[in-house]
């Protein structure tokens, strides 16, 4: 019986899943989207270009491959029509290979203004929103109030108009909290001109293929094609199991391909988990091994670590192998993806977090909690101080990198299977 294969981050996102689902897409029939919205922008370099998709799925550059964006997204058709005319100018034309399952939710202008207005109501309880509107799409897919891709092809107006008078009581009441607490309320001068751009955006989502994507799916695997499962964010971004409530909106772990998608776990089969050879967190949050020194600084000009999408500064910091262990259990993880190896090249030591002191007591389990009484535990190993951008095979790769590879994978009780060297599709080592 074939099954479908998912691709996802450990981490707290940015750890390369663009790049990976791009190199293994040969390998599939179907690439699917099946969770997240356009806070999440994955990065790809090929041929001497560069791209950003945010709602795309990463498949779409390799050719005669159907691209599915699944009902688990929530799409705003605005950025997504940016997107997909930024594609078509480059040569890529995404009509014939791009599917979007009516169960899609949209995310609305007022959905913007929500996620501002939430933010602002808050103070200094911030949790760092990219404010693109993706938690009150949640809110509303949740509390049963949300439109979808599929209500497009129906009495859309009349939905639309309810929706957005029951955002704009919303947004007055947080206005007013936010001015209580000392802080500026949202303004809603630019919602016209907002709204108008979003309803062409909206006749140009028409012009590509809904679908009824559980059925889709199904039949592929029925007719022995293969799929890709695509995730955004990172597993400890997961609205249940990540760093609660600094999280997304979306359940980021391997579930939320049986959710976001309409697949029965039963056929789900190989689970590619993606990690940087350090870690990097955008916003606010919990972070154990963040670095505030010079090391975490030339680790952040080294690796670029930039938000693709915000361009906010990412924070950085040594590889948690308790985080780590952590959500590969969760996602069943069955092989190991390992990305920016190459950034470490000049460190002449290199220190990876085996467990947590937590109020005095060690442990290497993930606690409940991450706040300042946790205090991570360190071992340190050798660096390599070889430029791992010029290897191309794996008996080309130093030792000293080889034991930091063999390292991980007794730590992690998982094989290491992909090493990649650089951005480029080509700068990736198999195992």
């Amino acid at each position: 019986m074939t099954k479908a294969d998912i691709l996802l981050g450990l981490q707290w996102g940015d750890e390369g899943k663009g790049k990976m689902v791009d190199v293994l897409t040969p390998r599939y029939d179907l690439v699917a989207r099946f969770q997240g919205g356009p806070n999440a922008g994955h990065t790809l370099e090929f041929e001497g270009q560069k791209y950003v998709l945010r709602s795309i799925p990463s498949g779409i550059f390799q050719g005669g491959k159907v691209n599915l964006i699944g009902n688990g997204v929530v799409l705003d058709p605005i950025l997504f029509q940016k997107e997909a005319e930024e594609l078509a100018q480059s040569g890529h034309n995404l009509h014939d290979c791009l599917c979007i399952s009516r169960k899609a939710h949209l995310i609305l202008p007022t959905h913007r203004l929500l996620d501002q207005a939430n933010e602002a109501a808050k103070g200094k309880a911030k949790i760092g929103t990219t404010g693109k509107g993706i938690g009150p799409t949640y809110t509303d897919k949740i509390s049963r109030n949300g439109l979808r891709v599929g209500d497009i092809e129906g009495h859309f107006a009349e939905k639309y108009a309810e929706a957005r008078e029951r955002h704009m009581g919303m947004i007055r009441a947080l206005n007013d909290l936010a001015v209580a607490n000392g802080g500026a309320p949202v303004s809603l001068d630019g919602l016209e001109a907002l709204e108008k751009e979003w309803l062409r955006s909206i006749d140009y989502l028409r012009q590509f293929r809904f679908v009824d994507s559980e059925h889709m799916v199904n039949k592929y695997l029925s007719d022995n094609r293969s799929i890709l499962c695509e995730g955004a964010q990172g597993s400890l971004l997961d609205i249940d199991f990540g760093s609660y409530p600094f999280v997304t909106s979306s359940n980021t772990v391997c579930a939320g391909a049986c959710t976001g998608l309409g697949l029965a776990p039963s056929r789900i089969g190989e689970v590619y988990g993606i990690f940087k050879a350090y870690c990097t967190r955008v916003g606010s949050g919990p972070f154990p091994t963040e670095l505030f020194d010079e090391t975490g600084k030339k680790i952040r000009e080294i690796g670029h670590e930039y938000g693709a999408v915000t361009g906010r500064e990412r924070r950085c910091g040594w590889i948690d192998l308790v985080a780590l262990r952590y959500t590969i259990m969760l996602n069943g993880v069955t092989q190991l993806l390992m990305m920016k190896s190459d950034v470490l090249d000049s460190f002449p030591v290199i220190k990876a977090c085996t467990a947590y002191r937590v109020n005095g007591e060690l442990t290497r389990d993930f606690p409940y909690s991450i706040d300042e009484n946790v205090e991570p535990v360190y071992e340190e190993l050798p660096g390599w101080q070889t430029d791992l951008t010029h290897c191309t095979k794996q008996e080309e790769l130093p030792e000293a990198f080889i034991n930091y590879v063999n390292f991980l994978e007794r730590e992690l009780a998982t094989p290491i299977k992909i090493i990649s060297v650089g951005p480029d599709r080509e700068a990736t080592i198999w195992r």
